[in-house]
């Protein structure tokens, strides 16, 4: 069997930094994955709770078995958080961002990992994140030629400041502070191939292309996947895909983690 679970998030209450491009990633990825013969499900916005997203991601995980494959797609801001089991060398947790992050929930990836290592020997599960993990959430991106927005602005990037959702936890918030400037490292999991839209110290732009807005690193693997050809693998996925990026006008390095058969062995989307 082949599942996926379709994440993108545009609206966060609370933060004044709303995004433009995240639900149609999100529906743009199903799009893709329902084509290939994959049952799919779709959380945008308000449904995409810590605790749903939790929910959802174990039920998918749970339901694959040997031999199948899962894909979650998340789109919508990452963050990062004081790191509190000491388990992280530059001291902060790599997180995404939900719809209730004003609420200070985040998910972050110690509590990723814990679902992905009740998955099932022999099942392939591969997540794709259009996000990142540091930067300013006041940073602009520029347009690719030939593209615009409505408002003739670049959307922002894919980043919320721990200072916004934090600002009601002193503690949390000065240890933030302390660590705000040290490089993240993110895991690498073998529990799973995660396919990601930049390197841990740059920037995922919430774009626009021709009047509709999609992430930069969405829209462009998007396209790399139709032109691929029968039983491509992830890594031939991640070279035509960086035919694309980085750009000039993006300057994101889409990343490939996972072990060497994982990344050059399994076939993009397929049993």
């Amino acid at each position: 069997m082949k599942r996926s679970l379709h994440i993108g998030i545009n609206d966060y209450p609370g933060t004044n930094s709303d995004l433009s491009g995240c639900v149609n990633d999100a529906n743009d990825w199903l799009a893709a994955l329902d084509a290939r013969g994959f049952q799919t499900t779709l959380l945008v916005d308000g449904q995409a709770t810590k605790s749903k997203m939790q929910e959802t991601i174990a039920t998918l995980i749970g339901e694959t078995g040997r031999d199948d494959i899962g894909v979650i797609t998340f789109s919508g801001h990452g963050t990062w958080v004081p790191d509190d089991n000491s388990d992280e060398p530059d001291g902060r947790d790599e997180a995404l961002c939900p719809y209730d992050i004003n609420e200070g929930h985040v998910l972050i990836d110690d509590e990723l990992y814990e679902l992905f290592c009740e998955r099932k020997r022999g099942a392939r599960i591969i997540l794709i994140s259009d996000s990142c993990h540091s930067g300013t959430v006041t940073r602009m991106a520029d347009i690719l030629p030939g593209t615009r927005t409505r408002s003739g602005l670049a959307q922002k990037i894919r980043f919320l400041a721990p200072e916004i959702f934090l600002k009601g936890d002193k503690e949390r918030l000065v240890r933030a502070r302390q660590v705000e400037n040290m490089r993240a490292h993110a895991k690498i999991r073998a529990a799973a191939v995660l396919m990601a839209g930049c390197k841990d110290n740059e920037y995922s732009y919430d774009a626009n292309f021709n009047g509709r807005p999609n992430g930069a690193f969405t829209f462009v693997a998007l396209k790399a996947l139709e032109q691929l050809p029968v039983n491509a693998t992830y890594k031939e996925w991640l070279q035509k895909i960086r035919q694309s990026l980085p750009h000039v006008q993006y300057p994101q390095t889409p990343q490939l983690s996972g072990s060497y058969e994982q990344r050059c062995k399994w076939l993009v989307f397929s049993e």
